[in-house]
């Protein structure tokens, strides 16, 4: 491992049962390849993908590699428990699972084939982990999943690491107005310089977002967006969405936010759509090469992401940087 990009999925999984090494998002160099493995080389950087295609599965076979049957209901029998039994991976008698079957908060880590594709040359690893979640979600839950299209209008609830990446997957879809909401001000000014048209800076007591709602819609000819995006994180926005998202539009929960949230069922007038996609939709034959691609035509922006960079032992500053908010992407250099 050279590089792992650090998000909130990362602390919550301070709380899953362990022992757990931690991270999901990594870059790294290949130093050893399996028996029956085609296509890479001793040394090659390489780009680590945490939604593993098997690419023969029902799943894979429609499209939706990200919701692999093979990598939700067998990976950790696989690469987890079979060779933790063996002696490999065990610490104090227990057998060590890894985040999201990666573990990139270490300084090696073992993956099925399926989880690595080659990065082209001169990216730089401390920069190019981060495609591998953050980048990814925001730009595929914008370009795979909603389908902006030239002319549509978007909003972007959480400037964070997958909201800024969000606001870059609507600029080059051809959106004409790409409204950022977050409470940061410096968070607002990244998502300027990465396409946003407006920054909504949300009313303190503004008593069901009333006021905010009112803001998107004088933006937008009265109706609201064509797609709203929440990716802040926070449960009890996962549905406002709804009620920046014009009658016909689409709403969309990409933070993967945990925990209880209502809603009141008319906020689905008139057919509005509610998603909660995985992975932007990833499928990586497909969306990598588009990614390296846009980032050397210049028009993804990749390294001014990264705000924070830290060594690996300080992991725990990462977390408090991320928490507080000083922090839009923090990423830990391995190696």
């Amino acid at each position: 491992m050279a590089a792992a990009g650090v998000c909130h999925t990362d602390h919550a999984s301070l709380r899953w049962p362990g022992p757990l090494v931690m991270g999901h998002e990594g870059a790294g160099h290949v130093e050893a390849i399996g028996e029956g493995v085609a296509g890479l080389q001793l040394g090659q950087p390489v780009l680590l993908n945490w939604a593993i295609p098997c690419g023969h599965c029902w799943q894979c076979g429609h499209g939706a590699a990200a919701l692999c049957e093979r990598t939700h209901e067998l990976d950790v029998a696989h690469l987890g428990n079979s060779r933790a039994h063996a002696g490999a991976t065990r610490w104090c008698g227990q057998a060590i699972e890894r985040s999201f079957h990666l573990g990139t908060f270490a300084h090696h880590t073992l993956v099925r084939a399926e989880a690595v594709t080659p990065l082209p040359p001169g990216l730089p690893l401390d920069a190019a982990c981060i495609l591998g979640c953050a980048v990814m979600t925001g730009v595929g839950s914008a370009v795979n999943v909603a389908a902006v299209a030239p002319g549509d209008t978007v909003a972007v609830l959480g400037c964070g690491g997958v909201g800024l990446n969000v606001v870059q997957g609507a600029r080059i879809a051809g959106a004409r107005t790409i409204i950022a909401i977050d409470r940061v001000p410096a968070r607002l000014e990244r998502a300027r310089a990465l396409g946003a048209t407006h920054a909504l800076v949300p009313h303190e007591g503004d008593r069901d977002h009333a006021q905010l709602v009112a803001d998107v819609r004088a933006l937008t000819d009265g109706r609201g967006v064509d797609h709203a995006f929440e990716a802040t994180g926070v449960p009890a926005l996962a549905f406002l969405p709804l009620k920046l998202a014009r009658n016909g539009g689409n709403a969309l929960q990409v933070s993967g936010a945990h925990g209880s949230a209502t809603l009141q069922l008319t906020e689905l007038f008139w057919n509005k759509r509610y998603l909660a996609p995985l992975y932007g939709g990833c499928v990586p034959s497909r969306d990598f090469p588009r990614l390296f691609r846009w980032i050397a035509e210049g028009r993804l922006e990749l390294a001014s992401l990264v705000s924070h960079r830290y060594p690996l032992e300080a992991l725990d500053r990462a977390f408090d940087d991320m928490l507080s908010g000083r922090s839009s992407k923090g990423v830990l250099r391995i190696a």
